[in-house]
């Protein structure tokens, strides 16, 4: 007599049989039947593997153990696939399954008006080969919650406070400026955009600024950039769906693990130097305040504060801190060159509240409300990150008409945000009128939400704005940003982990 268990394998192998024997064409034998078995075997396993939950977010149709896998999951085809399934979607990536959520008003129900139910981050195995589940960015529960803590102290009150900070981008700026003096004739201004915008973290992390011809750091910097531009690929993202397999074979995720592992190298040498030393009565950045909280946390190993924990804290804050603004202000540089009379009406308003005889400040920005308009439609229309960064359900949670289970993965559409027909006037133009009311003043935008929200948003947010203001007004100040002659840079941009400008070159 057959065990229960195996009673209803007994039958299901049965039906399979019987199935697949029922819609043979006439006249084909039995043991073609046999051999089709296998292959519905496998499917109607995977249905009752992966079977979803009742009021489960509708998708496109998994193949069996492998999912979604050959769906291309960046905003563009996102948004084509929430015209078809609704503003919120499901995928499944290997036995990974994907809740998609578009629109502003259920990102808004998502990040916001459910602040607490999607606050964790999901285990993906490209990044948790690097960034172990510690640090900043990708940690969860108490771990997170003392090192965000941390991290928002040590940007509050670096140096004397906010002026300390001002000063370093403006003293940046000159660098900047004098860089883009030093070129003769056209040339690509990524390299020295992101080396200022990264001199800043360096300020913030290692208490100095590296030169712009330092190789050793231009090289670190050149190592992340091509991480960054690996991710987004297709095929460093099936390393997610089997990494036990892909672990062992060559592909671009190889190429990332050895790019953070050089980076990583160079940050427990900074961090080697720092403890030399160190004294804890004078820190001079985030190093030594580090170092600090480890002596003070040792009886409270739960909270993470460890070297590994400073290296991996050290690397989210290079990846949050520069690729984001850098691309930003390589958006802004090529949509000024595109829209010479918007780039016109920005230098008048700096000649009228700045000059010529200072450099600005952030201050001024109350008094510049064209140039803030412009530089929040750099970030909504340049989408820098249009797809966010993953969280996970907490909890079991009903999200508009559809049951979330606790443990789901949660991606919100930042881009279809930025660009919603029913929140922005003109969703697919470079429009500062945006950000503009009817007398010409700065208006904030529900909607805006390039830094996402709610208590995973970019703890660098802040910092970002102050950067993005000085660099631009600083460059514009100086400089009249037009493309070269015979050359029509173009507003496609190319998706990596990021969302960045087609490389182009500026007089």
């Amino acid at each position: 007599m057959l065990l229960p268990g195996r009673e209803r394998c007994a039958r299901l192998a049965a039906a399979l049989y019987l199935d697949c024997f029922f819609f043979l064409p006439p006249g084909r034998c039995e043991l073609s039947a046999l051999l089709r078995f296998p292959r519905c075997l496998v499917h109607r396993l995977d249905i009752i593997k992966y079977r979803n939950p009742s009021s489960f977010p509708p998708g496109p149709w998994p193949l069996p153990f492998l999912g979604n896998v050959f769906t291309e999951i960046d905003f563009r085809n996102v948004n084509k696939l929430a015209e078809v399934y609704g503003a919120i979607f499901s995928l499944r990536v290997g036995s990974e399954k994907i809740i998609i959520v578009s629109g502003y008003k259920m990102v808004k129900e998502a990040l916001i008006t459910q602040i607490d139910s999607f606050v964790d981050r999901p285990n993906v195995p490209l990044f948790h080969k690097v960034f172990k589940g510690i640090g900043t960015i990708l940690s969860n529960g108490y771990l997170w919650r003392m090192h965000r803590k941390f991290a928002v102290s040590h940007l509050r009150t670096f140096g004397d406070g906010k002026k300390s900070l001002e000063l370093r981008i403006q003293q940046e700026c000159v660098h900047l400026c004098n860089a883009f003096r030093a070129e003769k004739g056209p040339f690509n201004p990524m390299v020295t955009l992101n080396s200022a915008v990264s001199n800043i973290i360096s300020c913030l992390i290692f208490g100095q600024r590296f030169d712009y011809h330092d190789e050793y750091y231009q090289q670190i910097l050149r190592l992340d950039t091509e991480c960054i531009q690996l991710i987004g690929s297709p095929r460093a993202q099936l390393y997610n769906v089997c990494p036990w397999l892909l672990e062992y074979l060559p592909g671009p995720h190889q190429t990332i693990f050895s790019n953070y592992k050089q980076i990583t190298d160079f940050l427990r040498g900074e961090i080697i130097k720092h403890r030399e030393d160190w004294d804890p009565s004078n820190p001079r950045d985030l190093i030594d305040n580090y170092l600090t909280e480890m002596e003070k946390k040792k009886s409270d190993p739960e909270a993470g504060f460890n070297i590994e924990g400073l290296v991996v804290t050290c690397l989210d804050l290079i990846e949050a801190g520069t690729e984001t603004a850098t691309t930003t202000l390589r958006w802004g540089l090529l949509f000024m060159m595109k829209f010479p009379e918007i780039q016109e009406k920005v230098q008048a308003e700096i000649d009228r509240v700045i000059g010529q005889s200072r450099q600005p400040c952030l201050a001024d920005r109350v008094d510049m409300p064209y140039t803030e308009a412009v530089i929040h439609e750099m970030q909504r229309f340049g989408d820098v990150v249009p797809l966010g960064f993953p969280k996970k359900a907490v909890k079991d949670t009903k999200l508009g008409d559809y049951f979330i289970p606790k443990g789901t993965s949660i991606t919100v559409n930042l881009s279809s945000v930025l660009h919603d027909p029913n929140e922005w006037e003109t969703p697919d133009t470079f429009n500062p009128g945006h950000f503009l009311n009817e007398n010409g003043q700065f208006r904030k935008r529900d909607a805006f939400l390039p830094f996402s929200a709610g208590k995973r948003a970019c703890l660098g947010e802040q910092l970002a704005r102050q950067e993005l203001f000085l660099y631009f007004t600083s460059l514009l100040q100086q400089f009249t940003i037009s493309k070269c002659p015979g050359e029509e840079p173009s507003l496609e941009g190319e998706i990596w982990f990021t969302y960045a400008p087609a490389p182009y070159q500026k007089e």
